[in-house]
């Protein structure tokens, strides 16, 4: 798409933020009005609008992106939109551990404890680990209760959710950023520990160092959704 705007501009509506440009009301692909809660986030879109060339890079516009999300998938119906997110509460990261590796499970058990503890507390569950890669079922209750936690997100929370859990494989890291309950850089060491210790054992491969960058920058886009949010 050409650019065909000269200015970007955030507008305030009765229950949000809008986005014009040239006073004209943008879009989201499913053409609902691009409407968002809080006015940092509704100036963070304007500046991925202003700093386009002459052609709309979508890359470019990770906030703008994320919002569409909300309104389109999210907001329509959040239930079936949260459903995929709430089942990594099945098989989430931190609940499996190495079965060979003494040194990686020590790592593991420092990084990943203090977070299910974490989750424990705050939503009155218990978790079962395993040792290995095989299936480990959790309580019928710890499911239910962090899929209610889910569920109890805006559709402006769940947007930016659906990356963060599936880039890490864990819900409970996705919550933990909802919840603002650790710094983002260490839940990202977190949900990349097993990756990092590969390869500081084996060395570095360029096209998983690559992959990895390109995930956390996804990941990074997403807290940031959040952060202004809360602004």
């Amino acid at each position: 798409m050409k650019r065909f705007w000269k200015a970007a501009a955030a507008v305030r509506e009765p229950d949000g933020w809008s986005i014009a440009l040239d006073e004209r009301p943008v879009r989201t692909p499913g053409r609902a009005p691009l409407s968002v809660p809080s006015e940092a986030l509704a100036q963070a879109i304007v500046a991925e609008w202003d700093v386009q060339g002459d052609t709309l890079d979508p890359a470019r516009m990770p906030m703008t992106g994320i919002a569409n999300a909300a309104i389109d998938l999210a907001l329509p119906d959040p239930r079936a939109f949260a459903a995929p997110i709430a089942a990594y509460a099945e098989s989430d990261l931190f609940c499996y551990r190495d079965d060979r590796d003494a040194a990686l499970q020590a790592e593991q058990a420092a990084s990943w404890n203090p977070l299910l503890a974490w989750a424990e507390s705050r939503y009155g569950v218990e978790f079962n680990l395993a040792q290995g890669v095989l299936p480990v079922d959790q309580p019928p209750a710890t499911l239910a209760a962090l899929r209610d936690a889910v569920l109890a997100q805006t559709p402006f929370r769940l947007a930016p959710l659906a990356p963060l859990v599936t880039i890490g494989g864990s819900l409970v890291a996705g919550l933990a950023l909802i919840e603002r309950a650790f710094d983002a850089d260490i839940l990202w060491s977190a949900v990349t520990l097993d990756e990092l210790y590969q390869e500081r054992r084996w060395g570095a491969d360029s096209d998983a160092q690559k992959a990895r960058a390109a995930k956390q920058r996804d990941w990074n886009n997403a807290v940031r959704f959040l952060e202004l949010l809360a602004v």
